[in-house]
């Protein structure tokens, strides 16, 4: 009888014991609790004895957690009204943080995103969230860590992943490009227009310095209207070759034109 209860003792401890033990993985912590006081450091990994009713762990993940924060109504600096989603990045650095300073860490990182996007988003103008969106990432990030740290939370990322605009900012925002790139076109149109007129000039002083070239220049014209098989030729006269013709009528120093045709 004494053989049989002690077999059954020895048995009872033995359960006791397998059931006490708590097996970690390499990216898992455990803060354990003895009759409602935290031991000095978490545990893990690997294998570890947990004594309950005495003992009580709380396990921790290591790991990266990606959180989207919901969509929030947001008034950017410029009083304009859009709706902004977010992702955020982080992992806990302090197990022991984590669990003693604050009751659901996941839950408080996702509400203090929320919160610090709302109100950062509200400091920065329209065109600051959509043309400068790394540095308003940034902005975000330092914000969110600095009030996450007592947590024991490291905020690796924050991303702002969609701006939803109202539909008359985008019609506003369509004439504005148009309104841009006509604005380049007519700058653009202006240039060429300077620039043929500053090689027309240096043209026209090159051909005063040289007399001959304008005469030149007159022979391949001709060239080029006869290549086209034209019947008639326009060509410049000079008065003073058909004054003699016209009895002396004609005003000398002046220049003519005449046609001949075939």
């Amino acid at each position: 009888m004494a053989m049989q209860f002690v077999g059954i003792f020895l048995g009872v401890v033995v359960l006791y014991l397998l059931s006490c033990i708590r097996i970690l993985y390499e990216y898992e912590r455990g803060v354990i609790f003895r009759l409602g006081r935290v031991l000095p450091a978490p545990k893990g990994p690997g294998i570890l004895m947990v004594f309950w009713p005495i003992d009580r762990m709380d396990r921790v993940s290591l790991r990266v957690f990606v959180q989207d924060v919901a969509t929030q109504d947001v008034i950017t600096l410029d009083n304009v009204s859009v709706k902004v989603n977010a992702v955020v990045y982080f992992r806990v650095i302090d197990p022991m943080n984590a669990i003693l300073e604050v009751e659901d860490y996941q839950y408080a990182t996702s509400q203090l995103s929320q919160t610090t996007l709302r109100s950062v988003l509200g400091q920065v103008e329209l065109d600051e969230l959509l043309a400068e969106r790394e540095k308003v990432n940034q902005r975000l990030q330092t914000v969110i860590d600095t009030q996450s740290d007592p947590w024991g939370i490291k905020v690796v990322l924050v991303e702002v992943k969609h701006v939803d605009l109202p539909e008359h900012m985008k019609r506003a925002m369509a004439k504005q490009a148009e309104s841009e790139r006509e604005r380049r076109a007519k700058v653009i149109h202006a240039e060429g227009e300077f620039q043929a007129a500053t090689k027309l000039r240096d043209a026209a002083a090159m051909i005063e310095m040289h007399p001959m070239a304008m005469q030149m220049r007159f022979l391949q014209t001709l060239m080029e209207v006869g290549a086209e098989n034209n019947t008639t030729i326009v060509f410049p006269i000079p008065l003073d070759l058909i004054t003699p013709l016209l009895g002396g009528n004609g005003q000398a120093g002046g220049g003519g034109s005449g046609s001949t045709g075939s």
